[in-house]
């Protein structure tokens, strides 16, 4: 009896502790997770820093997924919105998550989304297109991390997968990119785009 019991607690626990380690790293920026933020920095450095895109699909996913530039070249603390183009290219719905990370992982706990698709499922029609926005900046208080220090480029990689279950779970495309326009125009109007 006791180890059936220790068995369906080791059960358990394997299907926590996916979803827990992504919280922990995301929480901490632990690993290159990023950071979900929801104001933007009020300071802007001189310091510039080049942020490029990766973007991958699994082969499970029926999806063409790339972003519009390849890097940016932005300042500590200042705003900027990247899309990412999308592609359904099968005959039906489909939906996807993306998993995200930060390379060099030192980065991550400096690298804050204000807007992503990332956030949540998203959902595609057959054969059906969509740009999603991600508005980000890197934290000011990276000037005071010695492991930032000659840091001149970071990496930000997307992975979308298939999403497993029946509904996707609120992540619709239109909602994501009247999100990521929102936060657009909020970085504009404080001067950091």
């Amino acid at each position: 009896m006791a180890v059936s019991a220790f068995a369906a607690g080791m059960l358990a626990l394997s299907f926590i502790a996916a979803p827990a380690y992504r919280a922990f790293c995301t929480a901490t920026g632990i690993a290159g997770a990023t950071k979900r933020a929801t104001t933007a920095p009020t300071d802007r450095l001189e310091r510039e820093i080049v942020v490029r895109f990766d973007s991958n699909t699994s082969h499970s996913l029926p999806w063409r997924f790339e972003p519009e530039l390849t890097k940016v070249r932005i300042h500590v603390g200042e705003v900027a919105t990247v899309y990412y183009r999308v592609e359904n290219l099968s005959d039906q719905e489909t939906r996807g998550l993306a998993s995200f990370n930060v390379s060099p992982g030192q980065a991550g706990p400096y690298f804050n989304k204000l807007a992503c698709f990332c956030f949540q499922e998203q959902s595609l029609g057959p054969h059906e297109k969509a740009e999603w926005p991600v508005v980000f900046f890197l934290d000011p208080k990276l000037q005071e991390e010695p492991l930032m220090d000659g840091v001149e480029e970071v990496t930000l990689s997307y992975t979308f997968f298939a999403a497993k279950g029946k509904a996707a779970q609120g992540g619709d495309a239109a909602q994501q990119s009247k999100q990521g326009g929102e936060a657009a125009q909020q970085s504009k109007k404080l001067g950091l785009n």
